[in-house]
């Protein structure tokens, strides 16, 4: 496990973005003979962030086919105190749904979406950005938007920012569509109207 330390210590080196983590995350898997579960759950675990986004990252390569490394991300990686780790946990939830097929993942997506923990809601939300853009959402954009929507009034503001800055990007090529759902919003919640002016801003 020498070679992961010097991995850490590399990627603690940098501060800022993904693409390191993502390079020695895929140098890991590419191990056959490494346990990646068991590595990506001490990683998850350990001081240093950047290590924890490696973590997070292999749990979300690993996620598809391992319900495992799903658990791990919905618990222990939602509790993440991080902003940087909770940014991985949006993508890793995206590859989870790329790898599964995003129709097949809309089980799994309905269930973050509705779940007690708001990490998880804004993972969903943020992660699939931009939703029409992905495979099934592509060509259904009104279940995208219906499905986003439902979080408009949600207590945490950093959910109610990923809810309108998604919509805002729909409505980019459905402005039909977003305005058609806005339209129905009581705007004298002002967690709504929140969201409202990010959509159409």
């Amino acid at each position: 496990m020498t070679e992961l330390n010097l991995i850490i210590d590399r990627l603690t080196q940098t501060e800022h973005g993904f693409k390191h983590i993502v390079e020695a995350g895929d140098k890991l898997l590419a191990d056959d003979t490494l346990p990646h579960l068991q590595i990506a759950g001490s990683l998850i675990n350990h001081k240093a962030y950047q290590a924890r986004m490696l973590g997070v990252y292999l749990l979300g390569k690993l996620s598809a086919g391992n319900t495992a490394a799903l658990a791990l991300l919905k618990t222990n990686v939602a509790n993440d105190a991080n902003w940087r780790v909770q940014e991985m946990l949006a993508k890793a939830f995206d590859q989870y749904c790329k790898d599964t097929g995003y129709e097949t993942a809309l089980p799994e997506i309905k269930l973050w979406l509705g779940h007690r923990h708001h990490n998880l809601n804004r993972a969903v939300v943020e992660g699939l950005r931009i939703w029409t853009g992905r495979p099934y959402f592509k060509s259904k954009p009104q279940e995208a938007i219906k499905l986003i929507a439902r979080l408009r009034a949600h207590d945490s503001e950093y959910v109610r920012k990923s809810v309108g800055n998604a919509l805002r990007d729909i409505g980019k090529k459905h402005t039909e569509l977003i305005n058609k759902e806005l339209n129905k919003w009581d705007l004298s919640d002002p967690k709504v109207a929140f969201v409202h002016k990010l959509a159409t801003g």
